[in-house]
């Protein structure tokens, strides 16, 4: 809620309280907008929950994702750009390019997010809906999602709380600051054509142990980590290839890690007094 009072004052801002599963509810919202293009950043997210409610991930994810697309095609909207992910790449080594083979995902969620994907490109072949898939890397920031990893380590190191690390912390991720994924989102709007998938990633990736150190020199405070058994549901690295995403969208990413860290660790000192009450 407090992310919503936030943008809620800026103008042009409209928020109806809605579930992108629900059909009729959706059909009355496209019955009263005119929309120029459709962005489907609504999602089920959390590889480790997915195991444990993947019902509820597919419904919100593949099922959501029709629903919308079935209100571009009856509307005649044909730009939509679908948030999809890093995970449908599966467990590989190497950079991931948007041609790396995608038929091997280690999640429910994975898994869902590489349906919507096809969903997308059917509705592209049939109806011309030019469907724009961006897979995120690691996405964090001020305000970003609890469940995530960053969050939960600030949270600790700033509350002087330990912090689990699955795993000897030697995995790597390719963390991108959420003002970089915002602009390849707006990129994307402008710039649709066709069905592609377009990676938004940093291209540089860190392993969790450095993010640690990151958190600990942005907080001033050591962490207290407690490792435990690796998960089968992580994979040991994201590496994003983000060359496509810079020939299509003249995109680059412009934080890196030691400055979004920065901002991040600001943001929760600001609002700390209701941010580390946050169920995580």
């Amino acid at each position: 809620m407090k992310r919503l009072e936030s943008i809620c004052q800026l103008p042009g801002f409209d928020w109806a309280h809605a579930d992108i599963t629900d059909e009729l509810c959706i059909t009355q919202i496209f019955a009263q907008e005119n929309f120029d293009a459709v962005v489907n950043l609504a999602a089920r997210a959390g590889v480790r929950q997915s195991a444990y409610e993947p019902i509820q991930f597919y419904e919100s994810n593949v099922i959501g994702t029709i629903n919308l697309l079935e209100q571009c095609r009856q509307a005649g909207i044909n730009r939509f750009v679908l948030a999809s992910s890093s995970s449908v790449y599966g467990d590989r080594e190497g950079t991931f390019t948007e041609s790396s083979r995608t038929d091997a995902p280690i999640s429910p969620y994975a898994a869902s997010k590489k349906a919507a994907e096809d969903v997308c490109q059917t509705y592209q072949h049939l109806y011309g809906i030019n469907a724009g898939m961006l897979r995120f890397f690691s996405v964090y920031g001020p305000a970003g999602r609890p469940d995530m990893s960053i969050f939960r380590f600030v949270r600790a190191i700033v509350e002087g709380e330990p912090l689990t690390v699955f795993g000897d912390g030697q995995q790597s991720r390719d963390f991108t600051y959420i003002d970089d994924i915002a602009s390849g989102v707006v990129a994307a709007v402008e710039k649709a054509e066709g069905s592609k998938m377009v990676n938004l990633g940093s291209g540089d990736p860190a392993t969790l142990c450095d993010l640690i150190s990151e958190i600990e020199s942005a907080a001033q405070r050591r962490a207290t980590i407690r490792h435990t058994e690796a998960d089968p549901l992580d994979v040991r690295a994201t590496w994003a290839d983000i060359s496509r995403a810079k020939q299509l969208f003249n995109w680059s990413p412009r934080v890196d890690l030691t400055t979004g860290i920065q901002r991040t660790v600001d943001w929760y000192l600001e609002n700390r007094s209701w941010a580390r009450a946050i169920h995580t």
